[in-house]
């Protein structure tokens, strides 16, 4: 049997843009950190990463879908947090962002992943953001550049 799959390996010619969602900024500044750190590990050259911010995590789509629609990048990483408050808010604005990306990423045929944390606290946010439970920031740039690799290759 042949197994196609990604690798954790970029050429260095990729062109990648991560997508920050600006709100909550502690802790989203932390993920775009991590991101950074993988695609640079993993062989990115950081004159082909560019940052695109935007308000929150709700005009993450909007800003995916331009970024897509450009043909600018090979790929994208999005990156935000949504933390839980007294409201029904954040169900609707972590529903609304999720579906976003996933349509515009459907839309466009190209490598993207979703980074944006939903959480119950600002603690697990933190946790997420570079503490006890890693940085989701630089799992999903992992993830695209594992991606990117499969998209090669199918």
């Amino acid at each position: 049997m042949k197994i196609i799959e990604g690798h954790l390996a970029l050429e260095g010619n990729e062109k990648v843009a991560i997508i920050n969602g600006r709100f909550n900024h502690i802790i989203t500044d932390r993920l775009v950190e991590g991101a950074k750190d993988a695609f640079i590990r993993h062989g990115g050259n950081e004159e082909n990463l560019e940052l695109i911010l935007v308000p929150g995590a709700f005009e993450i789509p909007f800003a995916l879908e331009r970024a897509l629609a450009s043909g600018k990048y090979d790929a994208v990483c999005c990156v935000g947090a949504v933390i839980r408050g007294s409201t029904p808010h954040f169900d609707y604005i972590s529903a609304e962002a999720t579906k976003g990306v996933a349509t515009a990423t459907m839309k466009h045929g190209k490598p993207v992943t979703f980074g944006v944390l939903t959480t119950n606290s600002i603690e697990q946010a933190i946790e997420r953001a570079g503490s006890k439970v890693g940085n989701k920031g630089f799992e999903a740039m992992t993830g695209l550049i594992e991606m990117i690799s499969l998209y090669k290759n199918l």
